[in-house]
């Protein structure tokens, strides 16, 4: 699969959030973390942000919710036009009927797990599932240093989505940077979050593209890659 670049505008000035959307152009998806304070212990930002970002950019909108009760709150943004919504795993209470409800309003459904909840236990739901996220940092906060015990974890994920044959992506978010991308992209990962290190750079697309040459580089040397 080819690798993807998400750049996270939890990284972003918020005062230029349209600005900011074009700066990465050539992104696959702009990352939106969006925080109840409850879930994690921190608040960001929710649907009217979400409509006024589409408008903003053509780049499509990739919506990670790190809240309470997605199964109530998580349709909204695919209705509003969110090309993939993202709930957590250790949230939702019908996982199952929550993803097909994602994707019945047209968005890809995906769900997230903290670095703590193991992957083998949701074997049966992959089917359901157009994206896993393997989180490489505890949720809540951008600019966390990468946690190298999750490279295990995100192996594991990928030898049960090839067992099973199916077309789930793989998602890192959590100190991806260039210094960590060629570890995830070589242990399974297809799609990565970066924050800061898009947007603490001078050139957020030149950083796009660097991130994305060092994650090709490995995938093609990858045992994962060269299996298919």
């Amino acid at each position: 699969m080819a690798v993807q670049i998400n750049p996270s505008i939890l990284s972003a000035d918020f005062a230029r959030l349209a600005d900011e959307a074009q700066a990465v152009r050539g992104a696959d998806w702009l990352h939106v973390d969006v925080m109840d304070n409850h879930f994690v212990p921190n608040l960001t930002l929710g649907v009217p942000i979400v409509e006024s970002l589409l408008k903003a950019t053509d780049t499509p909108l990739d919506c990670h919710l790190m809240i309470e009760d997605p199964d109530r709150w998580a349709p909204q943004y695919a209705e509003v036009g969110a090309g993939s919504v993202t709930f957590h795993a250790e949230a939702a209470h019908a996982p199952v009927r929550l993803a097909r409800e994602i994707r019945r309003l047209g968005a890809r459904a995906s769900m997230a797990l903290k670095p703590a909840t193991p992957i083998e236990p949701f074997e049966d739901l992959l089917p359901e599932l157009d994206m896993l996220l393997i989180m490489t940092v505890e949720p809540g906060f951008g600019g966390q240093s990468f946690l190298d015990i999750m490279l295990p974890k995100i192996r594991r994920t990928r030898e049960l989505i090839s067992r099973h044959n199916l077309p789930i992506w793989l998602q890192v978010d959590g100190g991806v940077s260039a210094a960590t991308i060629e570890r995830c992209a070589e242990a399974g990962a297809d799609v990565f979050v970066a924050g800061s290190a898009v947007y603490g750079m001078d050139d957020p697309a030149e950083a796009v593209r660097a991130l994305r040459t060092q994650a090709e580089r490995a995938t093609l040397g990858a045992p994962w890659a060269c299996a298919h």
